[in-house]
């Protein structure tokens, strides 16, 4: 049957009993919940298959990891395998001191004596007792009236405390009940305040006896359900505030929220349901649970965390936390999940990864200067704070721009390329992109790097490759000084600023000018690959970087200039680089018309004048390739 034209032939919107008096708007979540973990009742109860004891004692392991200090783990009358699985966590000592187990029973005298036979000899236990209360299941699922549903709640509560009170002697176990009155926010609030309250006079009666040290556990647990999400979660927060402020002895009470997610909406009616006034939430990690799940309590969480609020749970081990949830359950986790997904922190687009740069480097910045405080585009918190690599923030397909591959290359190889070669560098990934139509990897964009430049081991070798080469000064007569190669120690990075700030005055065609004309010549010798047969050419220039484009021009019919240098350091200390890039045009060409691209090329080596000359080589390689030179 296809959707109805008119849905209102069929369906009835939700109509709350208004609440004026609401105060939750202009409230702020600050701190955490108390937190209750149902994964292993409510989360394994909606598997089309089950998880295993075995399974189930993994998952309370990492659970207890986390932190949670409150884990429902089975609803024991059910099954054997849920009796025996609260036995197992007993008999193996698996629980620790300050966590406590809950269980979940409905009203019902022979499932709740059951309950606790499961629960005998542990030392904090919490009984959850519920029973539905709404118009409809009382109506249609019960054929209760509102009166035999109180009495209900109310009898099966003085069970509760009767087996609650033996068992805490027999056993030395200290009990806290919770009562849910199922269906709440489809019940009458008026309604559902009458039986919380029967229940409370009911569980508070003649108490005194068993918890007399007056500490907040002993506390009831009122749990305020949204057992199908019918409505959008401001409603659901007027429910609640207006719950509280009808109840009495709000001190010994405790205000519990389960939101499921129907309508997409369960970490956003919990946390309004928090504003309202709630103390306590009940969901599972990652959301799994009934139909479309119960409150996501990762996104829960991360969300305080990221407003700068503890959430006194640990995610730091995203990835662990993924692998038992999906290796206990068989549930996939979407990668685009809220701080778990595999794609959560990745941005493809190019104007989301421009941003995304900048925002690191403006981080870094004020980072070094002792502001740690985080603020980078797209990201509202520091992946590495859920152990998310920064390698997995940016990655490459068609839509993506310059800067994301700037990072990559900036990330996996040091190398930060000036804004035009990211410019050139770009349609290169960009080609290779859509020439697949998949995604481009952090090592296609490297790989395709090192192939372009020329750069990092012989396998990337182009067809002119420098091997050595040696420089001398050039006096007027013509006639040269003793051999001056450099040394590796004469030129370390130590004296970088000085060694680039020769070179840059001397070899860029825009400082070439008449104020350099007093430096000595130079004269480079070098032996190169040609298509893999060794040569020896030479050249004169004012520098190293203007001979070699002489030699290269005299001996191979390369002619081309420089029209940008940029450099910067690899590393520190005694490891330290240079990284030069120069990008050459022919010679008869314009160097201020940028609108016509160059050959870039890139160098990296200890010594400041090798790589200089290995950028020009690399640079000259590209030149090659595109004009097809034939140097026989």
């Amino acid at each position: 049957m296809p959707m109805l034209a008119d849905p209102s032939q069929r369906y009835k919107p939700f109509r709350p009993t208004p609440y004026p008096a609401r105060t939750w708007p202009n409230k702020e979540n600050t701190t955490a919940p108390i937190w209750l973990s149902t994964d292993l009742r409510d989360g394994n109860q909606s598997l089309a298959n089950p998880m295993s004891n075995a399974q189930k004692m993994r998952f309370f392991r990492h659970l207890c990891q986390i932190g949670f200090k409150e884990i429902e783990v089975s609803y024991p009358a059910a099954s054997e395998l849920d009796f025996a699985f609260c036995r197992e966590l007993l008999d193996e000592k698996e629980i620790p001191d300050d966590v406590w187990i809950q269980v979940l029973t409905p009203a019902r005298e022979d499932l709740i004596r059951r309950t606790f036979e499961a629960v005998a000899g542990m030392k904090h236990v919490i009984i959850h007792m519920y029973n539905a209360t709404s118009c409809l299941f009382r109506e249609v699922v019960f054929n209760n009236n509102r009166e035999e549903t109180i009495q209900l709640a109310v009898s099966h509560t003085k069970l509760v405390r009767e087996l609650a009170e033996q068992y805490a002697k027999s056993h030395g176990t200290t009990f806290r009940y919770e009562y849910s009155p199922e269906t709440f926010s489809q019940t009458e609030t008026e309604y559902a305040v009458e039986v919380c309250e029967a229940v409370k006079k009911t569980w508070f009666a003649g108490k005194g006896s068993v918890w007399a040290d007056g500490r907040n556990e002993e506390r009831i647990i009122f749990n305020l359900p949204a057992t199908v999400e019918i409505f959008t979660p401001n409603i659901l927060a007027d429910q609640i505030e207006h719950f509280i402020s009808l109840l009495t002895e709000r001190e010994k009470c405790i205000i519990s929220l389960h939101t499921h997610n129907d309508r997409g909406c369960a970490v956003a009616a919990a946390e309004l349901g928090r504003l309202a006034g709630a103390d306590r939430i009940e969901g599972t990690i990652l959301g799994n649970g009934e139909r479309t799940g119960n409150v996501d309590l990762v996104t829960l969480g991360m969300n305080l965390y990221s407003q700068g609020y503890a959430p006194n749970l640990d995610f730091s081990d995203m990835f662990s936390i993924i692998d038992t949830v999906t290796e206990c359950t068989g549930l996939p986790v979407h990668p685009r999940h809220p701080y778990a997904g595999e794609l959560v922190f990745t941005a493809f687009s190019g104007s989301h990864q421009d941003a995304i740069k900048k925002g690191f480097e403006a981080q870094q910045k004020r980072e070094a200067q002792g502001d740690v405080r985080w603020d980078v585009p797209y990201l509202p918190i520091d992946p590495a704070d859920v152990g998310c690599t920064y390698e997995a923030v940016i990655r490459v397909n068609s839509q993506s721009g310059k800067g994301g591959i700037a990072y990559i290359i900036k990330q996996v190889l040091s190398l930060d390329m000036p804004r035009r070669m990211q410019i050139s560098f770009y349609r290169v990934i960009q080609e290779l992109s859509e020439k697949t139509g998949k995604e481009i990897t952090s090592k296609d964009i490297t790989t395709a790097f090192r192939q372009t430049y020329h750069l990092g081991g012989s396998i990337y070798d182009g067809r002119i490759v420098l091997k050595s080469f040696i420089t001398r000064d050039v006096q007027p007569s013509g006639d040269a000084t003793p051999e001056r190669s450099p040394s590796r120690n004469s030129h370390r990075i130590a004296n970088l600023a000085l060694s680039i700030d020769r070179l840059d005055r001397v070899d860029s065609p825009d400082r070439n000018n008449g104020a350099d004309l007093h430096q000595t010549p130079k004269r480079l010798t070098a032996k190169v690959l040609i298509d893999g047969s060794l040569r020896e050419i030479s050249g004169e220039g004012n520098g190293p970087l203007s001979s070699l484009l002489d030699a290269l021009q005299g001996d191979l019919g390369i002619n081309l200039s420089i029209r940008e240098y940029t450099e910067h350091g690899v590393g520190a200390g005694s490891d330290v680089k240079a990284a030069t890039y120069v990008e050459l045009i022919p010679s008869d060409a314009d160097p201020k018309n940028k609108t016509k691209g160059g050959f870039w090329g890139v160098g990296v080596d200890a010594d400041i004048t090798a790589s200089g000359l290995k950028a020009v080589m690399s640079a000259a390689n590209g030149y090659a390739a595109a004009v097809d030179l034939d140097f026989d």
